[in-house]
């Protein structure tokens, strides 16, 4: 072969090398393309999907506080505010359609004080009077909410397109000594009683009582009230209730238990959160553990010296802001309370660390215990839910994490509902 005809061959050879890296190139590129293309398809496979769920399935929260915010300072429900608004709380009925959430229990808070006399009498007269405040709701804002009763109620007013407003009472105390008021509330609209709150009271030893045990769990009227709701038809609620109290309820009572807002320990050591061995004994017992969506039950928060004497101060100042009856009064306290978050900012959770309690629950449990109380107005608020508006992005993170849309039907109501519908069924009357 010539020189020239060498060369020649030589540049064919090298351009067909060229070529065939090019198209290497090329198909690694549109490879690249389609993987890229195809991550976003499911992105918006799973909003899509989200946003169908959602919209098809009955949503209910088991907890918010929002009657306690308005009755200590009132505002109207019918407007929709901003979550950054001064006073805006983290509910109003139109974030509540925003939000996609059909259905709340709207719990009527009463803060635990002594066990006198005149301490239970003040207990039940403000108990008495937030249960008029919601019962109110039908004459103030009779387009936007309908107060309901029983679990049947719900698929019937959420054709109406009305939000629904269920009654809870947190906390105890109102009752008393007598068994008779379990009636008497029940008779009024509230459909569970979470057995104590912050401190031990007449029934029941608190998870979060500083001192000793009253009772070492439940107190002999303790024992009887738990009868009288399974005889009435009240769901027990132990959110808040010590680990003791707990399994002396399960013992004794005949219907399944809910905890209205709690998590799990063992994501996050509170003696509020259930241990895996008490997600075990629910779910023998056929009950619900309701994941809330607060920050300092969901994860541990880096110590900051400098914010905890801030708060430090401000319990000096104002004492336990559960104990804060003046509107006033309040209203100072949680200027103060911004300002310290301000200053001294607290990572907050994610629907993600959410998630993942769910995702424990489940795992311990299974999917027929496990539900959502979020506990708005009430110390919750994740870093991007920040109120009811932003609900949606629960049922997104759960379809990622491939729930299904009966798995999530029954996570947002199902199981809720299915210990209601027992509890009643074994009621006497």
């Amino acid at each position: 072969m010539n020189m020239h005809l060498r060369k020649k061959v030589l540049r064919l050879e090298r351009m067909d090398m060229i070529m065939a890296m090019f198209k290497r190139i090329v198909l690694v590129f549109m490879a690249l393309v389609a993987v890229l293309r195809c991550g976003s398809l499911k992105n918006e496979t799973f909003s899509v999907k989200a946003e169908r769920i959602h919209a098809k399935i009955l949503t209910l929260d088991s907890h918010v506080d929002t009657p306690m915010r308005v009755f200590l300072r009132p505002a109207d429900l019918s407007v929709r505010h901003r979550h950054s608004e001064k006073g805006a709380g983290h509910l109003d009925f139109p974030r509540m359609k925003e939000g996609g959430l059909d259905a709340a229990f709207f719990a009527v808070y009463v803060r635990q004080a002594d066990c006198t006399e005149k301490g239970r009498a003040d207990a039940k007269m403000r108990a008495e009077k937030m249960i008029d405040l919601v019962l109110d709701w039908r004459k103030q804002y009779p387009s936007l909410v309908e107060v309901a009763f029983a679990p049947e109620d719900a698929d019937r007013i959420r054709g109406t397109g009305k939000r629904i407003a269920y009654i809870g009472m947190e906390n105890g105390f109102p009752l008393e000594t007598d068994t008779a008021l379990v009636r008497h509330f029940f008779k009024r609209g509230v459909r569970y009683i979470t057995l104590c709150h912050l401190r031990n009271n007449d029934i029941c030893d608190s998870s979060s009582e500083p001192g000793d045990p009253k009772w070492n769990g439940l107190s002999p009227l303790g024992r009887a009230v738990v009868r009288e709701m399974n005889r009435v038809g009240m769901l027990i609620d132990l959110s808040h209730a010590s680990d003791s109290t707990f399994y002396q309820a399960l013992r004794i009572s005949k219907t399944p238990v809910i905890l209205s807002h709690s998590c799990c320990r063992a994501l996050m050591d509170s003696p509020r959160n259930l241990t895996d061995d008490m997600l075990l004994a629910l779910k023998r017992n056929g009950g619900v553990i309701q994941i809330n969506l607060c920050s300092f039950y969901l994860i541990k928060s880096p110590k900051n010296p400098a914010r905890q004497a801030s708060l430090d101060s401000l319990k000096k100042i104002y004492g336990e802001r559960n104990n804060i009856t003046e509107p006033d009064k309040l209203q100072e306290y949680e200027d103060a309370r911004a300002a310290v978050d301000r200053a001294f900012p607290e990572p907050k959770a994610t629907v993600k660390d959410l998630a993942d309690h769910i995702d424990h629950a489940v795992k311990v449990c299974g999917g027929d215990h496990v539900g959502i109380g979020s506990d708005f107005d009430g110390g919750a608020g994740l870093s991007d839910c920040e109120d009811v508006s932003q609900m949606r992005k629960i049922t997104l993170e759960l379809v990622r994490r491939g729930y299904s849309e009966s798995d999530i039907a029954k996570i947002w109501s199902g199981n809720f509902i299915r210990v209601w519908k027992e509890v009643l069924k074994k009621a006497e009357n």
